[in-house]
């Protein structure tokens, strides 16, 4: 049974969730130009009523930690299996978040284990819950876990027994940007133009491969380097760089799933009364 704490937590992370979608324009990302657009990608609209639809999960995984109250090995196949339901529902209301629902899972839990943590303590104990193994899953390969097979990427996994490196550098990223007084939409495309620049996405390894990888890390890491989405120049090289990987229909989903996490994380340090980091 969840608790008003577990729903702030859920309906937090579903807000970061749909603050992610909103940006645009996002390199070879679903966003909001879609609306008015025909194109072969998830539908935007379903995409944030597939959001929505994680809610309930979240808020269930943040009373089983807090349940629990340690990120014992029993927790980890507790949260697996209420991870796999919501998927399910999160397909029948249009899907697409698969990663975003393990990324923000994790950090939900993390979050529910200790309400007095520092916001960035939270990647923390995300990384000693995803250290242990979920016994009870599926042992079908996914494609991710097949590129991280076959290329030696971390993936989704590595990601989270490493702490959520990319999670706390897009927080970097978004802490510089807005002390540069830059817009908080601009903000957050840095930070996930930082992801993008040097995460071993597995998404864009199953369909493109290494040099496609590297061809996506170079683009973000230009767009950067020229100045930043807040300038005129960064601006052209976002745009250039949005249009070349439609044309490629290369979509970096794992960056977009991290950047959800990093905007829940902040949304904690900075709601008042709540974790300072």
């Amino acid at each position: 049974m969840t608790n008003r704490e577990d729903e702030k937590l859920a309906q937090a992370a579903v807000a970061a969730l749909t603050g992610q979608l909103a940006l645009a324009p996002k390199p070879g990302l679903p966003d909001p130009r879609d609306l008015g657009a025909r194109t072969g990608r998830p539908d935007h609209r379903a995409l944030r009523w597939s959001a929505k639809a994680l809610a309930p999960g979240l808020a269930a995984m943040a009373a089983a930690a807090r349940r629990t109250g340690e990120p014992t090995p029993g927790l980890r196949v507790e949260l697996g299996a209420i991870g796999r339901c919501t998927e399910r529902s999160m397909r029948l209301a249009g899907g697409g978040h698969r990663g975003a629902l393990w990324t923000l899972g994790l950090l939900v839990a993390a979050a529910a284990l200790d309400p007095r943590t520092g916001a960035r303590d939270v990647a923390a104990t995300a990384k000693r819950i995803a250290a242990h193994p979920d016994k009870r899953a599926p042992r079908t390969p996914s494609r991710g876990s097949s590129a991280s097979a076959t290329y030696g990427a971390a993936g989704a996994r590595g990601e989270a027994r490493a702490g959520f490196p990319h999670v706390r550098r897009a927080l970097d990223t978004l802490t510089r940007s807005r002390s540069a007084r830059v817009t908080e939409g601009e903000a957050r495309l840095d930070a996930l133009l930082t992801v993008m620049s040097t995460l071993q996405d597995t998404e864009l390894l199953h369909t493109a491969g290494p040099l496609g990888l590297r061809h996506v890390q170079a683009g973000a890491r230009g767009v950067l380097e020229t100045g930043g989405t807040a300038t005129e120049a960064g601006r052209a090289a976002l745009l250039a760089f949005d249009s070349d990987l439609h044309a490629r229909a290369w979509s970096p989903r794992g960056s977009a799933g991290l950047l959800a996490g990093a905007l829940f994380l902040d949304a904690l340090a900075v709601a008042p009364g709540t974790r300072a980091v």
